[in-house]
């Protein structure tokens, strides 16, 4: 791998980065819906397999929030051929791993393992789509596990309890503002029932895309498909993915969330932003660049420069945007004040640097660099099945084509400073934001 890595990187100073960067990428759609997407690489005779499902907690009823995540864990408690928790015991026997993930807008398990073995996960895949076997006696204790999972990841860390206040806090209307894993009192309340209804409806051919990424020979995947994926009857009543939309945002909304717990203190703001679109990315890949320029690094982004190196404000700052959203999605800067700093200075001095950046705009060699940096990223990407799976998969389940994915990089490297400040001017609307304090005091202390 270390010396794919180093031609590949090399090549790449000489050389505009292809769609794909010449993986020979093949698409299939079955009869009853499915879709299927086969990437070569065959390097090493290993195979990535993943289903990735058309459905997420954004999508779930009024009332059931957390139902996607507590199906995702009940899938892996057995069918008609599959015995109970045996899934997993079954991968691992032939030498391979599994797991699964819930995110707002998909549901996707993967297993890698050797690529002989691709057609015996496949009809466990097949099988569970469809086929799967719940009782209360697997039911009832699988949903103490996800309450369980709630107290440790999200009752007992501040910091995910004042992100879950923050999310809230930034869609007025919008699924996106419901934690995945779900509310507490209503993950309480799901049933078996909640579940089967959920899994007939969403977990069918026509609602999934299945990826495969390996030693394989696309035509002799397809015949796996068909012959596996192939029988299962598509879902009738698929609903379309029509969630409800925000309103107009056009105030700003802060929020200071104390808790003795806290031992560093930090601002994040977020504001609500685009997301990519079939055919128009360009926005979005301007938003990419802007939050490596704010805070990709320590030492030569924006926001450290200004903050952790010039001023010595902050011990540490940066900025992200989530690209791979359905529906609108938002943009986060965060800064972490050095000792003796209050929140306050260190929320003005990054506004300073904010305006700074959007009245001058990029410095041309630091975007360069950043340049750089993403087209590497890129690159060594394509060292790893699972990150070409999870590309591929991200993206086709967020609304994006094929053709989508393959443009992403050159326009990653197409859009100019110019694109860059328009998207700044835009996005970094104070109207359309959320403030929070992360503090160990009250709003009145932490402000002094």
């Amino acid at each position: 791998m270390t010396t794919l890595r180093a031609a590949v990187a090399a090549a790449w100073l000489g050389a505009s980065l292809p769609a794909a960067a010449g993986i020979p990428v093949s698409h299939f759609v079955l009869d009853n819906g499915l879709e299927l997407v086969v990437i070569e690489d065959h390097r090493a005779p290993v195979v990535t397999h993943m289903v990735w499902y058309r459905v997420g907690a954004a999508d779930e009823p009024p009332g059931k929030s957390g139902i996607a995540h507590f199906l995702e864990h009940l899938m892996f408690k057995g069918t008609d051929e599959i015995p109970e928790g045996a899934f997993s015991r079954i991968i691992a026997a032939n030498g391979g791993e599994d797991n699964a993930f819930t995110s707002r807008d998909q549901t996707a398990y993967f297993q890698r393992i050797a690529a002989d073995r691709l057609e015996m996960v496949m009809r466990m895949e097949a099988d569970r789509m469809r086929d799967l076997v719940l009782t209360e006696a697997v039911v009832a204790p699988e949903r103490d596990v996800i309450l369980e999972e709630r107290n440790t990841r999200v009752e007992n860390d501040p910091a995910a309890l004042f992100d879950e206040q923050r999310q809230a806090a930034q869609f007025l209307n919008h699924p996106y503002g419901i934690p995945i894993i779900g509310w507490r009192h209503e993950i309480a309340a799901l049933s078996r029932a909640d579940a089967l209804d959920f899994y007939r409806r969403y977990y069918a051919p026509n609602n999934a895309i299945v990826i495969v990424v390996g030693d394989v020979d696309p035509a002799r995947v397809r015949r796996l498909a068909e012959r596996h994926y192939g029988p299962l009857a598509p879902s009738a009543d698929l609903p379309p993915r029509q969630r409800p939309q925000e309103p107009p945002q056009t105030a700003p909304r802060r929020l200071v969330f104390a808790d003795a717990r806290v031992r560093q203190p930090y601002v994040l703001r977020s504001y609500l932003a685009p997301e990519r679109n079939p055919g128009q990315q360009r926005r979005a890949a301007a938003l990419v660049l802007l939050a490596r320029l704010l805070g990709g690094s320590d030492l030569t982004s924006v926001l450290g420069r200004a903050l952790q190196v010039d001023s010595r404000i902050a011990l540490g700052a940066g900025a992200f945007y989530d690209a791979s959203s359905l529906d609108p999605s938002t943009f986060s800067i965060w800064v972490v004040p050095a000792p003796g700093v209050s929140l306050a200075e260190a929320e003005a001095a990054m506004d300073r640097a904010i305006a700074g950046f959007i009245a001058n705009g990029p410095d041309p060699a630091h975007l360069e660099r950043v340049r750089t940096q993403v087209r590497a990223a890129e690159i060594f990407a394509l060292d790893n099945q699972m990150s070409l799976a999870r590309r591929y998969g991200m993206a086709l389940t967020s609304g994006l084509t094929l053709a989508d994915v393959e443009e992403w990089p050159r326009l990653l490297q197409e859009v100019g400073a110019e694109e860059i400040v328009a998207a700044a001017r835009e996005v970094l609307d104070l109207r359309r934001s959320v403030t929070g304090w992360l503090t160990s005091e009250s709003e009145g202390e932490a402000a002094q």
